[in-house]
């Protein structure tokens, strides 16, 4: 009977396979033309983006090959004028349940390398941030809040709109 059981175990575990590979870690990496006389002009981004390129395996058949490039791309193309990625890695993922269905993908992170120029006016809000307007309604400025400060804050206006009255 244990025997029956170890390899039932076995046949069970066996087909559910996976693949994670850490292909390289960079310091800069772009698929973009990059103008290096405004490099004085970038600015690196507060939070780090992924990028994934992914093919789907159906029976044993992949749907296409994964590409590092295309994976580079998603995540250059995630930020508003962002032309590299900084101080990251890049995976290759794999797994599959034989005769059933797979995936297969490259994983890329990293910073965004942003050149403002090419940004436009597009403002990047981060996960809470406060602004002060003029009264035409335009923001003078722009200031990273902790989640914290957040909720005082909207605890503070919450209270200050239940106890005003509105004309």
């Amino acid at each position: 009977m244990k025997k029956f059981l170890i390899i039932l175990t076995i046949l069970f575990i066996l087909p559910f396979s996976s693949c994670t590979n850490s292909y390289t870690y960079f310091s800069v990496i772009s698929t973009k033309q990059i103008d290096m006389s405004k490099s004085s002009s970038f600015q690196t981004a507060k939070n780090r983006v992924q990028g994934i390129d992914k093919v789907h395996w159906i029976i044993i058949i992949p749907t296409g090959v994964p590409d590092i490039k295309d994976a580079v791309n998603k995540a250059i193309e995630s930020t508003p004028g962002c032309i590299a990625l900084l101080d990251g890695a890049l995976y290759y993922k794999f797994w599959w349940i034989p005769y059933i269905y797979g995936e297969e993908y490259f994983l890329i992170e990293g910073t965004p390398l942003i050149d403002p120029s090419l940004a436009g006016n597009e403002i990047n809000i981060d996960e809470y941030s406060a602004f002060i307007l003029d009264k035409k309604g335009d923001i003078v400025k722009k200031e990273e809040i902790t989640e914290k400060e957040f909720e005082s804050k909207k605890k503070e206006f919450d209270n200050k709109i239940a106890f005003e009255k509105i004309d």
